[in-house]
């Protein structure tokens, strides 16, 4: 049975997802509020997300490699991250699945997916 990084097209649709995810969070005026919890510049967010979603999609784990364990509550506790976040984040991502062409379900799993994962990274009420 194949990955989810395998699914996903591997190591270059993996970085092309990043760059869209954070081309439209840069570029959108309803994703300001995720927008804001980031550096001025991106480079570095768009770097670790590559490595992390390769291992997590079920590729190489270049995060693990270079980082170490994820921890990936502990490391976003320093940010404010409620329900809007949360949801300003998926909405990000269904559409960086969208426009980078994954299929449709495959894009439902990997929602499913992400959907737990930026839940779990909610640290305020509502």
């Amino acid at each position: 049975m194949q990955t989810h990084y395998e699914r996903i097209g591997g190591e270059e649709v993996v970085r092309k997802l990043v760059d869209r995810f954070y081309d439209l969070m840069d570029q959108q005026q309803d994703l300001q509020g995720i927008r804001e919890l980031h550096a001025k510049s991106l480079k570095a967010s768009r770097e670790k997300l590559f490595l992390f979603l390769s291992g997590w999609l079920g590729g190489p784990q270049l995060y693990v490699d270079k980082y170490g364990h994820p921890r990936l509550r502990q490391r976003h506790l320093p940010f404010v991250i409620g329900e809007s976040e949360r949801d300003q984040w998926m909405n990000c991502m269904i559409q960086a699945m969208q426009d980078v062409g994954l299929e449709e379900g495959l894009r439902e799993e990997l929602k499913r997916a992400f959907w737990k994962t930026a839940d779990f990274m909610r640290n305020k009420e509502g």
